[in-house]
């Protein structure tokens, strides 16, 4: 976690900055943190796996593109601007057919890929 004296700079959180700092996809990266609740950044392009997470719900905001999120009984388009949130414990998999720039808003220490271990599973409370 970032020296919290770095807040005295009263500096905004540039998004397109912050996507300029990394290529990979399917990482999220810490960019702030509020109470327990951390605001994540991830590109990402292509099909996710199947998961859950049984102790949070999880807010995808598209900044750029448009994500599509399978769940077992059907689908959601989010487009960019606009936000979702999967309930807790509800099993979904995020697609994207051209990269997408998300937002995601969830407790600090949840892993992208829930309680499931997949070579998608993403490094934790990386910042940059």
């Amino acid at each position: 976690m970032p020296d919290k004296s770095a807040v005295t700079q009263y500096s905004a959180i540039n998004f397109s900055k912050k996507y300029d700092l990394f290529s990979e996809q399917w990482t999220p990266k810490v960019i702030a943190q509020m109470n327990n609740y951390q605001f994540k950044v991830v590109k990402i392009e292509g099909d996710f796996i199947w998961h859950s997470h049984a102790d949070t719900d999880e807010t995808f905001i598209v900044l750029e593109g448009q994500l599509r999120i399978d769940f077992r009984d059907g689908a959601v388009m989010i487009e960019q601007g606009e936000m979702y949130v999967v309930p807790k414990g509800v099993e979904h998999k995020p697609y994207a057919e051209r990269e997408v720039k998300l937002l995601l808003i969830e407790p600090a220490g949840v892993l992208n890929t829930g309680d499931e271990k997949s070579e998608r599973t993403a490094v934790n409370d990386v910042w940059i």
